[in-house]
């Protein structure tokens, strides 16, 4: 697994266009008008990693496979999408279903594209956006309560606790703040998860600037990244024009146009970088003449669970992880040189999975 990220923002900020370049197809439309995406748009892409690269080609893996992020874009937003304007909450509903939400913000000024709100102020954007999400989680959570009032009276003690958290974020969002903000224990994060709120989300900035500030931003990207300091958000400079034309591109016509404009890698690598920051997550290599390939795990994951990233049935009957530090693997040559150098390791079911760990699982049938 990869992860989801939701892409959301107003119309004419460049998110569909943006979104066809970072999964190269042209499954939403792009045009210079509100609600031009009329369904929700899932893309994948895979995720690049040098290292795998490197691993298939010592272990002679005949394919090479990278864990996936899928996109999914929504139609754009409007002021009282909440409350069925524009194309509405049905939109809404689809955020829910992703690991985190892109926040795509237009940093550009260009007088031949029309702003929905008149003018380029990505901070007003952002907090038209989350107005937005946050009035959808407030109904979401007032429609909940008389039921789970109701069970609360028949001594559930799952409805309490569930009671507990729905009032805790409601108090939040009556304030005008996003539910992400709760201090909830750990023993209730899965709970409270289980809530499916649009703001207890993680949220990832994206600033669509033009072509002259993609490598360096400019003043309106400026202000976003200040304000995802502020809230411990995520935040990466894009530019959708850019992606859209290194799409068409060939992968060495990539590094020379990437190169005049200043820029080290693509957009897409940036923002997956910046996902994985946001979500703590990791990731850890399989690798054999039949295949390399790349898992997803969250930060912590302990062996047995990494293992059933891959299939359910090893983490069931778990022995224990033959584990190679990337380096050591690439260094001595691959999985050989390393046991003969004494650098394989046998794992057990404590075992936290590090990033970049090449992993052989020993399991019971």
């Amino acid at each position: 697994m990869g992860f989801k990220c939701g892409i959301v923002g107003l119309p004419n900020v460049g998110k569909s266009t943006l979104f066809n370049a970072l999964t190269e197809t042209a499954a939403a439309a792009a045009a210079n008008y509100p609600f031009c995406t009329i369904e929700p748009n899932v893309g994948e892409v895979p995720v690049p990693d040098e290292r795998l690269d490197a691993l298939a080609r010592i272990a002679k893996s005949a394919e090479v496979i990278p864990t996936r992020l899928t996109f999914v874009d929504i139609a754009g937003l409007v002021r009282g999408a909440s409350k069925g304007e524009g194309l509405g909450n049905q939109f809404l509903a689809v955020i829910r279903e992703v690991d985190a939400i892109a926040y795509v913000l237009r940093c550009f000024e260009d007088d031949d594209i029309i702003h929905v709100e008149g003018k380029v102020d990505p901070i007003a954007d952002a907090e038209t956006i989350e107005t937005e999400l946050m009035l959808a989680d407030l109904d979401s959570l007032e429609r909940r309560v008389p039921l789970l009032e109701r069970k609360v009276r028949g001594q559930d003690k799952e409805a309490k606790k569930s009671l507990e958290l729905v009032e805790r974020a409601l108090v939040l969002l009556r304030e005008g703040k996003p539910a992400r903000l709760a201090k909830i224990a750990e023993e209730d994060e899965t709970a409270f998860k289980a809530l499916n709120l649009l703001t207890a989300k993680p949220v990832l900035y994206v600033c669509n600037v033009d072509e002259a500030s993609a490598a360096t931003g400019n003043a309106h990207s400026k202000r976003v990244e200040e304000r995802a300091k502020a809230e411990g958000a995520g935040c990466v400079i894009i530019s959708a024009k850019i992606e859209a034309e290194l799409a068409e591109l060939s992968p060495d016509e990539r590094k020379a146009y990437l190169a005049e404009l200043g820029l080290e890698e693509p957009g897409l690598n940036r923002l997956i970088r910046e996902g994985y920051k946001l979500l703590g997550l990791i990731t850890y290599f399989t690798a054999g003449p039949k295949e390399a390939r790349a898992w997803t795990v969250t930060r912590g994951t302990r062996a047995p669970q990494a293992a059933g990233a891959i299939h359910t049935d090893f983490e069931k009957g778990f022995i224990r992880a033959e584990t190679i530090p990337y380096d050591d693997y690439v260094s001595l040559g691959g999985e050989a040189g390393a046991r003969d150098a004494g650098k394989m390791r046998l794992e057990g079911k404590d075992y936290v999975v590090k990033d970049g760990d090449v992993v052989h699982f020993r399991f019971a049938t």
